[in-house]
């Protein structure tokens, strides 16, 4: 085993100095402010009800999670099928060799649990990794034990510790022991087998919170106490493993990682089964904002620009869709609604400094509705939307500056958010202006578009396209009164419409629509 040197960097140190990613070695972390990434999207997160993914998906996440700087992947369970070994073989094969010009490959890990034909088949999958791994379980909590595996603490602890060696034998030399229902389990057994296994040659212990039952602060505890209570466990790398059955899988792995832990184990978008697991972006984004003043200098190897292009590719190739404020990656992530109070702008864009345009995109839109919406940034405002159109690639006068901030301005207090697209056709409308032949006057009645959608039904080569329209009147004076809230509501009027063109069964729709509200009695 190697030996942990008693003279570290210390946080200010490790501040000044450039965060690389030390050299990878499978016991110990020589860097004490590095923490591991162990992904595990290709396993825990594919086992989500209906996210299977073909193998060449499975290959292409590999690649871009390599991209992304995650240390370790983990690529399946080769016992559970025929595709699963190919599957893991070929991540193995391919992006296990890959080593980028700083030296980086990621490692390689094959789940198995503890009996030989598991970890075998395990070993076969991803021995041709430059650095392959081998993730064994078994259950520990005394429920698991009777019911699940129907054996003693005895017989666990010795088929624990033989198939260690026995993997060890294979010539697989980084070995990731998980004792399985871990929060769950008596503490004096747990700090007994994780003792044993690291006697018989693992490098990794993993301490999973199985069912997602743990609070914050208690799963921290936990990782003291083994950290404070179990032989030699100074000579492997403590991990984290969290489920979010309880919302609490990103706290609780944060907890693990002020108490200790060295690798953490997540999924992109936070993915898994049930509920899911600790959410990668999120616990990358939290070590990041918060590194200095709540985490004690620890950093990751992540690269956040690739985040979301990751995030994306995993949402479209499991069907796992996000909810719209899922933090970091949802499409309202950073949606700025207008009529916030001046005041608070500052500070806002100050918390979310770290959280650049370069490392999340959508934070441009929020940047975006910002100066739409802010009267008090009117000349940064100005300042910011050239600076955007220069990177789109547009140089503009000043004259065409102003007429384009005018109707931005106005665009923001209508939309949620003002895109990229938003701006280019904002510009393509002023420089490509010309004067109009036919223009809106004025409309005789004022109505307020209330719903609006639209349905397609295939059939052959034409779809038939259905128009939902619902109107009000703008009028404050043709008002009634709910019977059940007693509140003054303004009456609607609907239309439908159906046909081959969109545009035509729109219109229809609303004429359909505005003429129930003319024919109604005011």
């Amino acid at each position: 085993m190697t030996t942990i040197p008693s003279m570290i960097p210390s946080p200010q140190q490790t501040k000044n100095s450039i965060d690389m990613r030390p050299i990878y070695i499978p016991n110990y972390i020589p860097n004490p402010y590095y923490v591991r990434i162990f992904d595990t999207t290709l396993r825990d997160g594919e086992q989500s009800p209906g996210a299977a993914m073909t193998s060449q998906e499975k290959l292409d996440i590999a690649r871009q999670l390599a991209k992304l700087g995650v240390d370790v992947i983990e690529a399946g369970f080769p016992c559970s099928s025929q595709d699963e070994f190919k599957a893991v073989k070929m991540i193995a094969e391919e992006v296990g060799n890959d080593v980028d010009d700083n030296g980086y490959v990621p490692v390689i890990v094959g789940i198995a649990r503890c009996n030989q034909k598991d970890i075998e088949t395990a070993w076969e999958a991803v021995k041709h990794a430059m650095r392959p791994k081998i993730s064994t379980f078994i259950a520990t909590s005394p429920i698991h034990m009777e019911h699940k595996l129907g054996k003693s603490k005895e017989e666990v602890l010795q088929i624990a510790c033989k198939m260690v060696k026995f993997a060890r034998n294979l010539g697989c030399h980084d070995i990731q022991f998980v004792p399985e229902d871990a929060t769950r389990s008596e503490r004096d057994f747990l700090y007994q087998i994780l003792g044993e296994v690291i006697k018989a040659g693992v490098t990794t212990v993993a301490i999973p919170d199985t069912v997602g039952i743990t609070m914050p602060w208690e799963y921290g505890r936990l990782i003291a106490d083994i950290k404070a209570n179990t032989p030699g466990i100074e000579n492997v790398v403590l991990s984290s493993h969290c489920h979010n059955d309880l919302g609490l899988a990103v706290a609780n792995t944060l907890e693990g990682v002020r108490a200790g832990a060295r690798q953490l184990e997540v999924t992109i978008n936070g993915i898994g089964e049930r509920a899911g697991n600790a959410s990668l972006e999120e616990i990358v984004m939290a070590l990041k904002c918060k590194r200095y003043d709540q985490f004690d200098g620890l950093y990751t190897g992540i690269n956040t620009q690739h985040i979301l292009k990751t995030s994306k590719m995993v949402e479209k190739y499991t069907g796992m869709y996000l909810q719209p404020h899922k933090a970091l990656v949802g499409a309202n992530a950073f949606v700025h609604e207008s009529g916030i109070h001046q005041v608070l702008f500052l500070p806002l864009i100050l918390l979310v400094t770290l959280i650049s345009s370069i490392t999340f995109p959508p934070f441009r839109s929020f940047l975006m509705k910002l100066i739409a919406s802010s009267s008090s940034l009117h000349s940064s405002g100005r300042a910011a939307l050239r600076k955007r159109l220069e990177e789109l690639g547009f140089q503009l006068k000043d004259d065409e500056i102003n007429r384009v901030f005018f109707n931005f301005k106005a665009l923001g207090d209508k939309k949620k958010r003002v895109t990229d697209e938003d701006l280019r056709t904002l510009v393509s409308n002023e420089v490509t202006h010309i004067e109009p032949i036919w223009k809106l006057g004025d409309l005789q009645e004022p109505i307020k578009l209330v719903e609006y959608s639209v349905t397609t039904i295939k059939n052959g080569i034409d779809g038939i396209v259905t128009t939902y329209v619902v109107i009000c009147r703008e009028n404050s004076n043709y008002e009634s009164t709910s019977t059940l809230s007693q509140e003054n509501v303004h009456p609607t009027f609907s239309g439908t419409a159906a046909g081959t063109d969109v545009v035509v069964s729109s219109v229809e729709a609303y004429i359909a629509a505005l003429n129930k509200m003319l024919g109604s009695k005011e």
